[in-house]
């Protein structure tokens, strides 16, 4: 892969939403989500060394993600070992990914400082929208209490920090707007790669 571009953001910031529009601009897009769910599932990688460490996570031959919520709430140890299985892995899947791809890649992480992750990056976009606008679309969707978001942003790098450390920023508060500054962001790799 000829330039890596890792792609970030807190939930609700329409990372998923920009990530497709840079598909639609010809990059190769590689998402971390995603690749859990493959780890995740029935003869996934992550399977059998989870069933060592916590049996109870595994349901008819696949990791349920339920189950795995209620063994972290259960037990404060639990986060931490669950992550240093899965982080390796995942990390793993990214690599095999970019060595199968030429052109740009872009890397939809949501914990990628927080993983570390840039440091395998050329670059770093953000998306970000004001804290309001991310409650109330996170919110909207019915699928998590306020509660329940307060807890995945405490473990999170704040917003701003992510921003902060970003080459790029993107904002998405309209759909026009995200695709204008996607579109920009392309114009100047490219014309990177060209120098």
């Amino acid at each position: 892969m000829r330039f890596r571009l890792g792609l970030t953001g807190s939930i609700g910031m329409g990372k998923s939403t920009t990530a497709q529009m840079f598909a639609e601009e010809g990059c190769a897009l590689w998402d971390a989500d995603a690749a859990v769910h493959r780890l995740y599932a029935k003869g996934g990688a992550a399977v059998d060394p989870m069933r060592e460490i916590f049996p109870d996570a595994i349901v008819d031959g696949a990791i349920s993600r339920d189950h795995l919520r209620a063994i972290i709430a259960a037990d404060p140890t639990a986060l931490p070992r669950i992550e240093a299985l899965v982080h390796p892995l995942v990390r793993q899947d990214r690599e095999h990914f970019a060595a199968a791809q030429d052109g740009i890649g872009v890397f939809d992480i949501p914990l990628l400082f927080e993983t570390g992750a840039e440091a395998e990056m050329d670059a770093v976009a953000c998306v970000s929208v004001p804290q309001d606008e991310q409650r109330a679309r996170v919110l909207a969707r019915g699928t998590m209490s306020a509660a329940d978001l307060d807890r995945i942003l405490s473990r999170q790098m704040p917003n701003q920090d992510k921003c902060a450390k970003s080459d790029y920023v993107i904002f998405t508060d309209t759909l026009d707007h995200a695709r204008q500054q996607v579109v920009e962001i392309m114009t100047d790799i490219r014309s990177r790669q060209d120098a």
